[in-house]
């Protein structure tokens, strides 16, 4: 790229580029960005080739500068289009802060996490994979496994003295062997359900534009988990990330439960007609509220 480029979008009312910074930013190890202090750095993999682009906020726009990588109108239009989904910026999030504000419970945070953006995964493949490495672990060593397999898979611009990694494509991960993984400490089973994973996509049997053309979200859930390694749990999330399907609620998720307990919805963890019946509540912003939950258990002391 002969010199910067910077893309211009616009913020909708009601968000906070600092509370989105917060989330991408949350004192782990992630590989695939880099959080400054008002700003964060970005690699990815575009049908035109790689790019790195910074994204800051500056007079009610967000600048997207491009730094390396490819360059042309087919780019920048890519990535304007990656930025809006990653921080969910065409949605209007005034009928979901009415819902919090007639909810005792909830209400403060209309105000504390005020313009708090759904942060997306907007690679179905990388969703998915990242909610298979981070089954039933936390999420330091998930992200350390991460880190493993990226480093190694994975393609990476090289810009400022600092190296960008962009998460590894199907194809090749599909080729990956598990006994590798395992040395990186993936199970055997994490180990076989990543690679089978990267094979549906590399052969076609499983993509963004399959479960874009189901037509609900019960048949969306049911494609995916006609797949080996993927079961509720795993298709909600990406469902909640990738589609921002707002059914796709992460049930049994530890953390969700601790902050419904936290907030006095419910008592017991086992209470699963409490939590249906608040989500029911929610009908339509059930991913939202979960979002915020998870954002509470940082500030709010819970039971």
């Amino acid at each position: 790229m002969d010199s910067q480029q910077t893309i211009l979008i616009p913020v909708p009312p009601l968000f906070s580029f600092q509370e989105c910074l917060w989330f991408l930013n949350r004192n782990y190890d992630d590989c695939l960005h880099f959080v400054g202090e008002n700003f964060v750095l970005k690699a990815i993999a575009t049908p035109f080739g790689d790019v790195l682009f910074r994204v800051s906020e500056h007079g009610g726009f967000l600048h997207v500068d491009l730094l390396a990588g490819v360059s042309g109108s087919g780019s920048r239009d890519f990535i304007t289009g990656y930025v809006r989904e990653w921080f969910d910026l065409d949605r209007d999030l005034a009928p979901f802060y009415t819902h919090l504000k007639r909810d005792g419970r909830l209400a403060y945070m209309a105000d504390d996490f005020s313009g708090l953006r759904l942060m997306g995964i907007v690679d179905m493949f990388e969703a998915l994979c990242w909610s298979i490495i981070g089954q039933q672990i936390n999420l330091t060593f998930a992200y350390k496994m991460k880190r493993r397999m990226v480093e190694r898979y994975g393609r990476h611009i090289e810009w400022d003295n600092q190296v960008f990694h962009i998460f590894p494509e199907p194809e090749v991960l599909a080729n990956a062997e598990v006994d590798v993984l395992r040395g990186m400490q993936f199970s055997q089973k994490k180990a076989e359900y990543v690679i089978g994973a990267a094979r549906a996509f590399a052969e076609g049997t499983l993509s963004r534009s399959l479960i874009d053309s189901l037509p609900d979200f019960e048949s969306r859930q049911k494609v995916l988990v006609a797949h080996k390694g993927i079961g509720v749990w795993t298709a909600n999330y990406v469902l909640m990330k990738s589609f921002r399907a707002p059914e796709g609620i992460p049930h049994g998720d530890v953390g969700l439960l601790n902050a419904l307990a936290g907030h006095g919805i419910i008592a017991e963890r086992s209470e699963k007609e409490k939590i249906e019946a608040f989500f029911r509540d929610y009908a339509g912003w059930e991913t939202y509220v979960t979002f915020y939950l998870w954002r509470s258990l940082a500030v709010k002391p819970l039971a």
